[in-house]
């Protein structure tokens, strides 16, 4: 590990000057020499570099991801060239190259992590053998020596002997007390991150490799933080249990506010929006509006869980837009604006409408209509009730206008077809061509 770690030396004098920087500030509050002032700034550090590796957690993001969607592909060309490596080598560059995806950016976080690492660890085992590293003097270095985080000094190790650590003035048991439960919660935080992002935020419509290697680091990454942290310092315990804590909160926000599509997460999420935009009409947040943005763009390639959101916005008179808002669905309001008018007509005129409707005529009066049509008179709708029991099935009658235009001798003897009416008076029959 100190060949390792000098090979970091570079980073050395900056790390052990922020670590410098941060103690002058908690040394005026706990005391420069307390382990407050030592621990704070320990983890000020952490924080500081974790805020500066945002973006590329973000990247990492966005390539985990991409894998994840190309694992389907990546499966129909190992089962295709299985036999030949090299051409299975060259689609897989051509598939990422076509994606624009890197393998490697999904380790860019711990890589640019690792030089601060080496090199905190580099100061803490100086601050262990009384040498002065980096910006940090002898006065200095008399101060962290005299540091205890709950009893362990910051330079102590679970495999120090009693005598080692009863030079930097604490005793064998506080020491591995303490640092078997900090290895314990280093190890369990890692083991709930990995185990959450593998329950919730991973695509369960899809069975790939990438899953079974997921859930092999979800159980070998705690076991090595457990035989690792036996040799660290307390001082790079507190480092890594902090950095540890920390990918556990940042995963936990980007679950909830960013999941992975096809998740638990993601339909837990979609219902949470729904219940907003269905209340609201509206979409709050700009992250909100990219990821309606997406599942809009996806169209027929979208989800159970996507389909079901679009499907609850339009039940609710609302339309997802390409731009990532919702507005009120123009085919909903057309419908809401034709029932609004039939139900007014149907309320308004609608009585009227039956009052006008004709009511069936009787045989009589049937009979003394048609007698007054022969007689060139118009014959008028009688608007009463009829009380011949004949009435009730209903009369085929053409209009007036329709029979004077059939001519008479179309060749049938067909009373309907020769516009004879029934139960009037017959006109004379055409006499039959010889």
């Amino acid at each position: 590990m100190d060949t390792i770690a000098s090979l970091f030396s570079f980073i050395t004098t900056p790390v052990s000057w922020v670590i410098v920087q941060f103690h002058k500030v908690y040394g005026a509050i706990f005391g420069a020499d307390t382990g407050w002032a030592w621990g704070l700034s320990i983890v000020s550090l952490v924080i500081l570099i974790r805020i500066c590796l945002v973006p590329l957690f973000v990247k990492q993001i966005k390539a985990t991801r991409a894998m994840q969607t190309l694992q389907p592909e990546m499966k129909k060309i190992q089962e295709r060239y299985k036999n030949d490596r090299q051409r299975q080598s060259e689609e897989m560059m051509k598939l990422y190259k076509e994606s624009g995806t890197n393998p490697l950016s999904s380790c860019l976080p711990i890589l640019a992590q690792s030089p601060f690492f080496f090199a905190l660890y580099h100061v803490l085992n100086g601050i262990a053998t009384g040498k002065t590293i980096g910006v940090i003097n002898e006065p200095l270095l008399a101060s962290a020596r005299k540091a205890h985080i709950f009893g362990a000094p910051l330079a102590a190790k679970f495999t120090d002997s009693a005598d080692k650590v009863a030079a930097l003035g604490a005793t064998l048991t506080d020491v591995r007390v303490v640092t078997a439960i900090m290895i314990v919660l280093m190890s369990a935080s890692q083991f709930y991150t990995q185990r959450q992002l593998m329950t919730k935020n991973v695509d369960t419509t899809v069975k790939t490799p990438f899953m079974q290697q997921q859930k092999m680091l979800m159980y070998v990454f705690p076991v090595m933080f457990a035989v690792f942290g036996i040799n660290f310092p307390v001082g790079v315990l507190v480092y890594w249990l902090t950095t540890n804590v920390w990918t556990m909160g940042q995963q936990m926000y980007v679950i909830h506010n960013n999941p992975t599509p096809g998740s638990k997460a993601q339909a837990a999420y979609l219902e949470r929006l729904t219940k907003h935009v269905t209340q609201h009409g509206k979409v709050r947040r700009r992250s909100e509006k990219a990821i309606v943005k997406a599942i809009v763009a996806k169209g027929r390639d979208r989800n159970e869980f996507e389909r079901k959101f679009i499907n609850a916005v339009n039940k609710a008179g609302l339309a997802a837009q390409a731009d990532g808002t919702v507005a009120k669905s123009t085919v909903q309001a057309e419908a809401q604006t034709a029932d609004g008018a039939e139900t007014t007509t149907a309320a308004g005129t609608g009585a009227a409408a039956r009052r006008q409707q004709p009511k069936r005529q009787s045989k009589a009066q049937r009979q003394s209509g048609g007698t007054k049509q022969a007689g060139g008179s118009t014959s008028s709708t009688s608007l009463e009730k009829s009380d011949d029991p004949q009435d009730a099935k209903p009369q085929d009658a053409k209009p007036a206008a329709a029979q004077q235009a059939q001519k008479p001798g179309s060749g049938t003897r067909s009373k309907a077809q020769s516009g004879q009416r029934k139960g009037g008076p017959q006109r004379p029959k055409s006499p039959s061509k010889k």
